[in-house]
């Protein structure tokens, strides 16, 4: 394992102190793993919160800030954070107008927040939830916690806050966050597996010439193996179970995320990004915004995901208002 750390102990408590040290705009809370603006709580405005396990970084501290997240709980690497650290987040950020949690579909995360939210309801504080489970690799199932919440999470963060950042209701920014939700798609693919610092091997095996199709963000193998594919074939493979999903049609306008797991090159994410844009021209649908980056990482994992945000009027308008936050801008 070759990694720039101190001790796989104090990975998180390391990243934290670096954060805040080179970001102003945040401060961790006391004897937490918490991260919230350093204007919070916010006169009149809806708190938000959201969080998991570290390792997605930027997910989840990278988006706090101005016209995106008021706090985000860092759990230890791939692991959910404790109640007590979400119930700190809630009351930090909380003007009295309300918070929303926006939660990945992870039963740890899901537990704790919810548990919060009913202790914190007998301190008078107002909390709503909401549920992200863009992951189309995962089929919905009543014997499974159902699809996952990964990278589509961020487009739920940038439509949230942006309600909340131009005042609207708790209900209001609850209902433009469901939205998001009930629109947005991903896929995501490996190319190599990554090393959880306290563990300090692979989480899986992938041969020279195999790749992953349908990973998740914690080091977990996908849906399907495969030989490696030329990025025409990989972008066909990928928004196939994308574009059937919703489904999205001719004339939708989308935003589209082309996401890095954690080593994978810009250039190759480009690459990947333009096969990803012809195909959807030649279907008749068009790109209102795109993002090319790292915005939900796995460690170190090599590969990526593909999410499709499907817009309207007001999607296209939240999407548009300014952002201030040490990764998303």
């Amino acid at each position: 394992m070759k990694k720039i750390i101190n001790t796989p102990d104090t990975v998180v408590e390391d990243m934290i102190a670096g954060m805040v040290a080179a970001h102003p705009n945040l401060r961790v809370l006391d004897k937490t793993q918490v991260l919230v603006r350093s204007d919070a709580p916010i006169k009149d405005k809806v708190g938000l919160i959201s969080g998991g396990g570290s390792g997605h970084e930027p997910a989840h501290a990278g988006y706090v800030g101005k016209g995106m997240l008021d706090a985000a709980c860092a759990g230890d690497v791939f692991t959910s954070p404790a109640v007590d650290q979400m119930m700190a987040g809630i009351r930090a950020i909380n003007s009295g107008k309300g918070v929303l949690i926006i939660a990945k579909n992870y039963t740890g995360d899901n537990l704790n927040f919810d548990m919060a939210a009913e202790l914190l309801a007998d301190e008078g504080i107002k909390v709503e939830k909401v549920i992200v489970k863009d992951d189309v690799a995962v089929e919905e199932s009543a014997n499974t916690t159902g699809r996952r919440g990964i990278a589509g999470t961020v487009f739920v963060h940038k439509i949230a806050g942006a309600k909340a950042e131009l005042g609207a209701s708790l209900e209001e920014v609850k209902k433009a966050a469901q939205k998001a939700i009930d629109n947005v798609r991903t896929f995501g693919m490996a190319l190599s597996p990554c090393i959880i610092p306290s563990v300090g091997k692979y989480s899986f095996e992938l041969a020279e010439d195999e790749i992953e199709l349908g990973t998740g963000i914690h080091g977990e193998a996908g849906v399907k193996r495969t030989s490696i594919l030329k990025a025409s074939a990989l972008a066909e493979a990928m928004l196939e179970k994308i574009l059937v999903d919703l489904p999205y049609q001719a004339n939708d306008e989308v935003a589209v995320m082309i996401n890095g797991l954690g080593s994978t090159p810009l250039m190759e994410l480009y690459i990947l990004y333009n096969e990803v844009a012809k195909i959807l021209n030649s279907k008749g649908m068009k790109v209102y915004k795109s993002y090319v980056g790292e915005y939900m990482t796995s460690l170190e994992m090599a590969g990526c995901s593909i999410t499709l945000l499907k817009l309207d009027d007001e999607l296209k308008e939240l999407l548009c208002v300014p952002a201030d936050t040490p990764t998303f801008k």
